[in-house]
């Protein structure tokens, strides 16, 4: 009588990929922690989280009426605050390193043409991103404090709280740079077959008035911020159909070669 029982040997060709697998991501996630604790305590000692803070806080103090300063309204802001800076900051600058992890964990499951598709658009979104980042804080900023502070009633002191303006920056930093991976979303939709490139196009009017939509709702309330997000977002969609034509027509998957005459009769 034979028992149906797995044995210890029948389930080790099964178990132990798994367990390699759990072993390699947590290898790839301690990397990435490695790597963002390395440029924190890089940061730390140079500038300094105080200084990072200033920095941060450049483009609002001066649009501040002269003589004002920004406020830390909790008794361990002016501690808290500039560290959560430098942890924000050590996690952006570690991206590459992190999102390069990401790709060495899931490289090996890849076709050689998934591949032709997955690293470029991992570079392309990490670059938008930081360029969306960027884009907020030297421009947007720039246009957008000094006409708040214009609006602001005479008898109003304009003292900003540290916090508050943290999360409000990490807020427009997030909202820019998701907003500049218009490209990688069409890119994505176009090769996945979700939509053809004739629909793209056909979608760009109504494209521009979801665009100016999110515009209104994420920017400060003044015309400049909303025209800075909207004009970057519809090149950039413009961008993402030019591209989606290129990778569509680089990254498709091999053709099969066609079988031998008389395969089919083998065995028979």
């Amino acid at each position: 009588m034979s028992d149906n029982k797995p044995t210890d040997d029948e389930l080790s060709g099964t178990e132990q990929p798994f367990v390699q697998h759990l072993f390699e991501l947590r290898d790839r996630l301690l990397r990435a922690v490695y790597g963002i604790a390395a440029i924190f305590a890089v940061l730390a000692f140079f500038p300094g989280p105080s200084k990072l803070y200033d920095y941060l806080a450049m483009p609002l103090v001066k649009a501040l009426p002269e003589g004002s300063k920004m406020i830390a309204v909790g008794v361990v802001s002016p501690f808290l605050v500039p560290i959560k800076v430098t942890v924000l900051a050590s996690i952006a600058l570690a991206l590459p390193w992190i999102l390069y992890q990401l790709w060495a964990f899931v490289a090996p499951g890849l076709y050689k043409h998934e591949k032709k598709l997955v690293m470029p658009l991992v570079a392309a979104s990490t670059l938008l991103f930081y360029t969306g980042a960027a884009f907020c804080y030297f421009f947007v900023f720039g246009q957008a404090f000094p006409a708040i502070q214009k609006m602001a009633p005479m008898s109003v002191a304009v003292s900003p709280d540290i916090e508050a303006y943290l999360d409000f920056v990490v807020t427009m930093f997030i909202a820019f740079g998701v907003a500049f991976e218009v490209p990688i979303v069409v890119v994505i939709l176009a090769r996945m077959g979700v939509v053809t490139v004739v629909q793209l196009r056909n979608f760009r009017s109504y494209f521009i008035v979801a665009a100016a939509a999110v515009a209104g709702l994420v920017t400060p309330p003044d015309p400049v911020s909303m025209i800075a997000l909207l004009v970057p977002m519809c090149l950039l969609y413009e961008l993402g159909i030019i591209a989606a034509q290129i990778f569509i027509r680089h990254t498709q998957a091999p053709e099969e070669p066609p079988a031998p005459e008389g395969a089919s009769n083998t065995g028979s």
